[in-house]
Parts: structure tokens; C-alpha cells; sequence
């Protein structure tokens, strides 16, 4: 990455502008994990519902609480359950909600700055070659058994 513009920026401003948009870029990317962590939970949420919906609500269950594994019944989790699941779905529109908007951060940050990738260019400049030499032999894959 490298940050230029029509006037000289000093080394130092430099340093610190690309700091700051690694720290954008983490953040956003914190967000992410977070994001498909949530939507995993939300999942087995969802598995463990389908499988006591169709029980009797007085048959026992265990449920792990804060580490505790605790016994109850199908009719006490199951509402519980259902109760996690929607304020899962709703914590993460919120954090995809958060991700776009750190998304339209880094964008604007990047074009304050004009900040550019290495090797952006280059890539755009390979992919024709690579796309002339796929066209030219077909049939040059290796499959390894």
C-alpha cells in the first residue's frame, strides 16, 4: 500500500495514514468474524429448536448455562430458545448493517487519501495473459489422484 497524491506527503503522514486505514481494515474484519460467529450460533439456535419443537413439552432436556449444565424441561427451553434466536437474527443486521458502513468509511478514507494496493495494477494487467494462454490450450489442467 502506498499513499500518494499530487503534492509530496511526508514519510511520516504516510506511515500514519496507512496505520489508520490497517486499523479501518481490521475493524471491519473484526466485525466479520464476529458477524459469522453470531450466524453459527444462530444455526445451531435453529437446529436445536427443530429438533424439541416436535417433543413433549414435559420431557426433560439439559441446557448448558454459563458453563452449568442445568436440567429442565422442553417447555422451559423452548421458549428461551426462540426468545435467542431473534435477537440473534437481529445482532447481525446489525453488525452486517455496521460492516457496510465501515465499508463506506474505508472507501471515502481511501480515496482522501488515494491510497492504492501494490500489485492492484498488475493483477488487471495478468488476468488477459492468463485468459490468451487458457484459450490457446485448453486442456493443459493436471489432476493428481
Amino acid at each position: 500500500m502506498a499513499a500518494k497524491s499530487s503534492k509530496k506527503v511526508p514519510v511520516e503522514e504516510q506511515k500514519r495514514i496507512v496505520g489508520e486505514f490497517n486499523q479501518l481494515r481490521q475493524r471491519q474484519r473484526d466485525l466479520a468474524e464476529k458477524t459469522s460467529e453470531m450466524e453459527m450460533e444462530l444455526q445451531e439456535h435453529r437446529l436445536v429448536i427443530g429438533t424439541l419443537k416436535d417433543m413433549e413439552e414435559t420431557r426433560k432436556c439439559y441446557r448448558m448455562v454459563g458453563g452449568v449444565l442445568t436440567e429442565r424441561t422442553v417447555g422451559d427451553v423452548l421458549p428461551a430458545l426462540r426468545n435467542n434466536e431473534s435477537s440473534l437474527v437481529e445482532l447481525i443486521k446489525s453488525l452486517k448493517s455496521q460492516i457496510e458502513d465501515r465499508g463506506r468509511e474505508l472507501t471515502a478514507f481511501r480515496e482522501k487519501h488515494n491510497i492504492q494496493f501494490q500489485g492492484a495494477n498488475a493483477d488487471s494487467e495478468s488476468k488477459p495473459k492468463e485468459e490468451e494462454q487458457k484459450s490457446e490450450n485448453p486442456t493443459t489442467g493436471v489432476l493428481v489422484a
